[in-house]
């Protein structure tokens, strides 16, 4: 029982470690944000991680895929989530569908995996948009529905605990400057849907973007 405490203590570093949230504001966003009219979500690139025992399941490519609808959930989450503060008037620009950015992506030959070849602000006015949202996610646990299609719906597949890491930023089309660069990582109950993760993850963060009222 002596080392109660020091179990303690060692118990909540570890939950600290997964619970970990750095945000960065540029000074300069609430006059930048002033200017803008229209905003853009992104696919996020997403890893999923799994086990050696998991990974003997699926195909390289179903992995990929996997990923892919990861990434598309991630976007199709955050989209609705300012959607849903427009309507409320809570928000002081426009949000392009994903539908229409995905189209102009893929009329480019944009995709997560070729990302790097090009620059923040080139992505944002191919998108013809003020300011583009883009990101990392990694996970253990995949919470799209074709992540359970891409592995025939295993039951008990995934395991009850997952843990999240999102690496967002907001830049500006104009010149590529970062205007919020927002990363948690959280482990546990963080939800089931990539609507409740998004949710979590904008609770603090919306505080911070000048976008919202």
């Amino acid at each position: 029982m002596k080392n109660l405490p020091l179990v303690l203590l060692f118990v909540f570093a570890a939950q600290t470690a997964f619970a970990q949230t750095r945000l960065y504001e540029n000074p300069e966003f609430d006059k930048i944000a002033m200017r803008h009219k229209i905003i853009a979500v992104a696919p996020f690139n997403a890893t999923v991680e799994l086990r050696p025992n998991q990974l003997k399941q699926v195909t390289p490519e179903e992995l990929k895929e996997m990923e892919r609808n990861e990434g598309r959930d991630l976007q199709a989450a955050m989209y609705s989530w300012f959607l849903k503060r427009q309507q409320r008037g809570k928000l002081t620009v426009d949000v392009q569908s994903s539908a229409v950015t995905n189209a102009k992506l893929k009329q480019e030959g944009i995709t997560v995996d070729n990302y790097e070849d090009y620059t923040p602000d080139q992505i944002a006015k191919i998108l013809e948009v003020d300011a583009v949202i883009m990101g990392t996610f990694e996970t253990n646990k995949p919470m799209s529905e074709g992540a359970a299609i891409a592995i025939g719906a295993l039951v008990g597949f995934w395991g009850s605990t997952n843990k999240a890491v999102v690496n967002l930023f907001i830049y500006n089309a104009k010149d590529g400057e970062v205007l919020v660069n927002y990363h948690k990582a959280v482990q546990g109950s963080v939800g089931s849907t990539a609507d409740q993760l998004i949710n979590v993850l904008m609770r603090k963060a919306s505080r911070r973007i000048a976008y919202t009222k």
